[in-house]
């Protein structure tokens, strides 16, 4: 799955770097930059945004006016060198508050956190919908089948990407973020920049390591906090 990312700051240092920091994490496409609240408007309206970056103070409109006055916004994430927002921002509910300057590892943190949501709310489907169990990709010179309960996991190699499922291996002219739009997120769950996983494959855990039968998978340290909740939520019991 893939954010679509909007960034929303008076401060061409603070747009730079978040473009550079959403670039480096899989999961994250930068769609439009903003200088204020205002020119934001317009690109809300043409283009396709979930996840929206809101510095605080900004001439003419602040963040916290943007976010009372707009209806039916896509997540925000609060960016700003002032803490004491904090709380306000909570209260009308963003999805995280990073206060200037934050690591590359914090933001991800924040960004991943915007990704289970997006997650949850796919995997809720309307009564009565059907999905399709498999989906078909160019191997070889031939359309071939991908069944989704046999796929357990895909390798990411430049261009490319490897579907190692239970009867063959394919490679696939293609990138793992291409992939990974097609694929329920209910299913599988990027677990490091080059691995996505099919959860129902995991037979064990241990350390950063899973063994899904045909492999063992390291998971990236950036995922690893958000890969363990959603592994293990709601099917862990310990004495």
């Amino acid at each position: 799955m893939i954010l679509n990312c909007l960034i929303i700051d008076d401060e061409p240092i603070a747009r730079k770097l978040l473009q550079e920091y959403i670039e480096e994490t899989d999961f994250l496409r930068l769609a439009g930059t903003a200088e204020n609240p205002v020119k934001a408007t317009g690109l809300l309206n043409e283009l396709d945004i979930d996840l929206i970056f809101l510095d605080v103070n900004m001439p003419k409109m602040n963040g916290f006016q943007f976010l009372k006055s707009a209806t039916n916004l896509p997540m925000v994430i609060m960016t700003t060198a002032y803490g004491q927002y904090a709380l306000d921002g909570f209260e009308m509910a963003v999805v995280d508050y990073l206060v200037k300057p934050f690591s590359l590892d914090r933001f991800i943190k924040a960004a991943q956190k915007a990704l289970r949501l997006k997650s949850l709310e796919q995997i809720q489907e309307p009564a009565g919908k059907s999905t399709d169990a498999y989906f078909y990709v160019k191997c070889d010179n031939k359309i071939e089948r991908v069944n989704y309960n046999e796929l357990v996991y895909i390798e990411a190699m430049a261009n490319y990407i490897t579907l190692y499922t239970i009867p063959k291996k394919l490679v696939v002219y293609l990138t793992i973020k291409g992939i990974q739009e097609k694929l329920p997120p209910a299913l599988f769950l990027q677990v490091h920049k080059s691995y996505i996983i099919n959860l129902d494959k995991i037979n064990s855990i241990e350390g950063n390591m899973l063994d899904v039968g045909l492999a063992k998978i390291t998971i990236g340290q950036s995922f690893y906090d958000e890969a363990i909740k959603r592994i293990l939520q709601g099917k862990f019991f310990k004495r």
